[in-house]
């Protein structure tokens, strides 16, 4: 299985390995399906989902960047600095998945060809971003005994989550953090100082961040089968 592969990254730059050509080809097969619905429709209603593919990549070439730049790893204050902005772009991944919520019926389109749409941008969404934090584990795997990877994985998908909970609802980008950094930590504060107040908002993130860990969990599981 190809999908299998993306939990074993491979060395070299973008698109020398297997994995990354099917990667690009599926990115391809979505860009199409895209211009197709423009031209039929003569509408530009789902251009966004280019956009935020485009994000959701940010991280992944920020951790590839750091995997073929190991030593980097080693110096504290310039890996923080990555590391920190790798967080604040990691959610762009996940959030993808949530423009599912932009299914709606259409006149002159079928239903299923916009479905196809959005589920191809957010699979290759989430293959980036399931990619970009098994290379970030790899790097920090000296930092974590095996036994203890939802030490690491668990906050990402917590964070990650909290990140789509505030760019879907709170209509907030990860450049906020420095165009708007006031307004950004008043509404994080207020959702963790009255947890009670906003308790289907931390049971969304719960939700989402089990889920999420789940999905990375079990291709991980299936990458070890797979090389057995």
């Amino acid at each position: 299985m190809k999908i299998i592969l993306l939990l074993k990254p491979k060395s070299g730059s973008f698109l020398k390995s297997e994995l990354e050509r099917w990667l690009l080809i599926s990115v391809l097969f979505s860009i199409v399906l895209l211009s197709i619905r423009i031209a039929l429709t003569g509408e530009f209603l789902f251009t966004f989902l280019i956009w935020n593919l485009f994000l959701a990549f940010i991280p992944y070439a920020i951790s590839k960047w750091l995997s073929r730049n190991i030593d980097c790893v080693h110096g504290r204050l310039k890996f923080s600095i990555i590391f920190t902005i790798w967080l604040l772009f990691i959610p762009n991944s996940f959030y993808i998945m949530t423009d599912l919520f932009h299914l709606d019926s259409f006149i002159n389109i079928p239903l299923w060809f916009d479905l196809t749409i959005i589920l191809s941008f957010a699979w290759n969404g989430l293959l980036l971003g399931i990619l970009s934090v098994r290379q970030m584990e790899k790097m920090l795997e000296d930092y974590f005994f095996k036994r203890t990877e939802l030490l690491f994985i668990y906050p990402v998908m917590f964070l990650n989550a909290l990140g789509v909970y505030i760019g879907r609802y709170l209509r907030f980008n990860s450049w906020d953090i420095v165009s708007n950094p006031f307004q950004l930590l008043k509404d994080i504060s207020d959702l963790v100082l009255h947890p009670f107040q906003y308790k289907y908002v931390w049971g969304m993130v719960i939700c989402f961040s089990v889920f999420m860990t789940l999905i990375y969990i079990l291709l991980k599981k299936l990458s070890d089968a797979n090389g057995r």
